[in-house]
């Protein structure tokens, strides 16, 4: 189980990154826009790098949805590769089937 600080973290990064996120297109809209004025541009530039550093979604880190574990996370399922397993032996997880020969 990851620390509560870590996953509260995780999630306070999801929640601002998500605030952001709408002026966060618009401003590298305007600094991809090759027809902007270069002042108007770098007005965008200089808007963008004022943002929250957390503002940026790559900030956030994938874990999973049941320990908060960060390391072997599998992103089809959303869950770590330990927690998989045991979901997998359950039978929770419809379709998957555990090799064995």
């Amino acid at each position: 189980m990851a620390k509560k600080s870590i996953i509260e973290r995780n999630k306070k990064r999801a929640r601002i990154a998500e605030k952001y996120a709408a002026k966060r297109v618009a401003l590298k809209k305007t600094i991809g826009d090759i027809n902007t004025a270069m002042p108007q541009r770098m007005a965008a530039v200089a808007a963008l790098q004022k943002l929250p550093r957390n503002a940026s979604p790559t900030r956030r880190r994938n874990r999973c949805h049941l320990t908060g574990r960060a390391n072997g996370y599998y992103r089809k399922f959303g869950l770590s590769r330990n927690k998989l397993r045991e979901a997998a032996m359950r039978g929770d997880i419809p379709g998957l089937i555990m090799a064995s020969w």
